[in-house]
């Protein structure tokens, strides 16, 4: 089965997608969005960052699971790790080339050049923008530097050395896991009330289970209306839970899935 995932060569989506596809056919496409749509129009799978652990979520991902209907299958954890290319010392760089994750993964090494940056699709996006315009600089991985023959001037540029995203394997139908380890659901209240976030949180509290993850989005039907990605790992009482929530608010399961092991 195709594998979709964030391109062009070299990005970390990529990356992992060549490590993780069972029949080694992977597809690259601009945007996440384009990801997501491949796979709901049934074309195959696919590899999405959906957060990072100095950045945090990956909004274009948040938006997508809800634009489309996919599922999420699995969950993967990778070490990240960006260098600054250029061919140019780096305070004489007309600009920064970053995709808007990495930017903010390096920020406080940006801020000590105060250079302008132009956000790109993605880190190959980054060296490709270098390669055309040699008196900028890109923030890139290092795989990326070498497969577009970009000289690195500075490694290990990312605010945090224990830097780690968090990607998802997602597809057009939820895969029945039978000992998942968390469950992914988007809550939609639709209607703002007065302690509405705390009855959604008790119905977790009561049964003892973790609620790992909590990340509000803008519904985008105004200002002051969200929707609520929660992630729960799957103690007893579970699916109880999952029930009851879809009696308070509007629930979109976006699947249960474990953490498989990556080879490499």
């Amino acid at each position: 089965m195709t594998l979709f995932a964030l391109g062009p060569e070299g990005t970390f989506s990529h990356e992992l997608a060549c490590l993780v596809s069972l029949s080694g056919e992977v597809r690259l496409l601009p945007s996440i969005g384009l990801v997501c749509r491949a796979v709901e129009e049934g074309k195959g799978e696919g590899i999405i960052p959906i957060e990072n652990s100095e950045a945090g979520a990956v909004g274009p991902a948040m938006d997508a699971l809800l634009r489309y209907r996919v599922f999420i299958n699995a969950e993967f954890y990778r070490e990240v790790h960006h260098c600054l290319a250029a061919f140019v010392p780096p305070d004489q760089a007309s600009v920064i080339y970053a995709h808007p994750q990495s930017a903010e993964q390096c920020s406080e090494f940006l801020d000590t050049l105060g250079i302008t940056v132009r956000y790109t699709e993605s880190n190959a996006a980054s060296a490709l923008e270098l390669a055309k315009d040699k008196s900028g600089a890109a923030i890139v991985s290092e795989h990326i530097a070498s497969l577009y023959c970009l000289p690195i001037i500075r490694k290990n540029i990312e605010n945090n050395q224990s830097n780690v995203t968090r990607f998802v394997k997602i597809s057009s139908e939820p895969v029945k896991e039978e000992k998942p380890e968390k469950c992914s659901i988007v809550a939609d209240p639709e209607v703002d009330r007065p302690g509405l976030l705390y009855e959604l949180l008790s119905v977790f509290a009561r049964r003892n289970i973790n609620l790992c993850r909590i990340e509000s989005r803008p519904s985008r039907r105004g200002i002051g209306s969200y929707v609520f990605f929660m992630d729960i790992t799957t103690n007893p009482g579970w699916q109880d839970a999952l029930s009851e929530i879809s009696g308070i608010t509007k629930v979109k399961q976006l699947g249960c899935y474990r953490r498989p092991e990556v080879p490499g």
